[in-house]
């Protein structure tokens, strides 16, 4: 049995969606959104009327029923912590994306739409992998101060899709594999992968680890601390120094990396050149790290995202860390197909949904 699929992705400015039957994509779509038209919504629920709408109406422009769906799936959100896996948009799950337990984000909006969408036509609705997915060690929370303890919130869906994919094309499990992932986009996370759970990660949305092109990551504390109560910056505008204006922005102005291979390797800009070299230098060092969390039984290192993109980021990434393990390259995010992968492993029984 083929079972068709609606895939709902919210970005800040964008919905993207796409209907899948099983595994191939029929068509998708980028709804952009202006400025204007998300400025008049109080809040990230209030959107959720007006991004259905939109929906809706492409799907007819498709000359699709949606009455012809089997199962809607949404992004996660902000949720509480949980562990890995695909999770129906039950009443409680609901609750908490509208509320938004960690945060108001777009991303919240993925599991509302699909529930309300899914309901109207009588089908199940889930969202897959959140940001919020937690299966970390006890070890690996403490952080050296008991107010602040390691937390995950990083890019599980991705990181969990090139896992699963690289065990299916080896002909193993998933949960027989032993992998570093590396992430790399507008932020970088690097996630050690044991039994089918991610022990270990750092934190891509609080700036744990490698700098990132808009993220500061790891700084030294003391100094960050006598920055915070220097009296020059309000706490907005540390935030926004280190998520949004850190790290690749912070020092070139650029948070995209193909200006800064540009400016490195064909404009002969040392500058360029030094921070291009920290990033590698950062992100193989928590390769390394997670090595040890493996104790060096790696069988495998997994670079994606979109700078994985560019030869140049991973053959340097190569050349440091090539003694841990071999690397495979899956380059993008492809994040839509993730999400419709989810559904579909609940659907034909080979996993069971979780329950939050």
């Amino acid at each position: 049995m083929s079972y068709k699929v609606l895939v709902i992705n919210p970005g800040s400015t964008s919905t993207k969606i796409g209907v899948f039957e099983d595994e191939t994509l029929l068509f998708e779509e980028t709804l952009r959104h202006s400025t204007d038209e998300i400025a008049q919504y109080a809040t990230i629920v209030d959107q959720k009327d007006f991004r259905k709408k939109i929906i809706i109406d492409f799907l007819s422009s498709k000359n699709f029923d949606a009455k012809d769906l089997d199962v809607v799936v949404g992004r996660g959100g902000l949720l509480k912590p949980i562990p890995g896996g695909t999770y129906a948009v039950s009443d409680e799950l609901l609750a908490d994306l509208k509320v938004g337990v960690q945060g108001q984000h777009a991303s919240n909006l993925g599991g509302i739409l699909a529930r309300e969408i899914a309901d109207e036509i009588g089908v199940p609705s889930y969202i897959v992998d959140p940001v919020v997915v937690d299966e970390l060690t006890p070890v690996a929370r403490y952080s050296g101060v008991p107010e602040l303890p390691r937390t995950s919130i990083f890019h599980a869906l991705n990181q969990k899709a090139v896992a699963k994919r690289y065990a299916k094309e080896i002909g193993k499990a998933y949960e027989d594999v032993n992998l570093i992932v590396v992430h790399m986009g507008g932020g970088v996370s690097v996630g050690a992968h044991t039994n089918g759970k991610i022990v270990d990660v750092f934190n891509a949305l609080d700036g744990e680890g490698s700098f990132s092109p808009e993220r500061a990551g790891c700084v030294p504390a003391v100094p960050l601390m006598r920055m915070c109560f220097s009296g020059k910056y309000t706490e907005k505008e540390m935030y926004k120094k280190l998520v949004g204006n850190g790290g690749l922005n912070a020092y070139l102005h650029t948070n995209d990396m193909r200006d800064v291979n540009r400016m490195a390797f064909e404009e002969g800009n040392e500058e360029a050149k030094n921070v291009f070299d920290a990033f590698i230098y950062q992100i193989c060092k928590d390769i390394g790290a997670m090595a040890t969390v493996l104790k060096g039984k790696v069988d495998q290192i997994l670079l994606t995202g979109g700078i994985a993109y560019g030869p140049e980021v991973c053959d340097a990434i190569r050349d440091r860390v090539a003694f841990i393990a071999d690397i495979t390259v899956y380059p993008g995010e492809d994040e839509l197909l993730a999400l419709a992968q989810g559904a579909l492993r609940v659907l034909n029984g080979t996993e069971k949904a979780m329950e939050y």
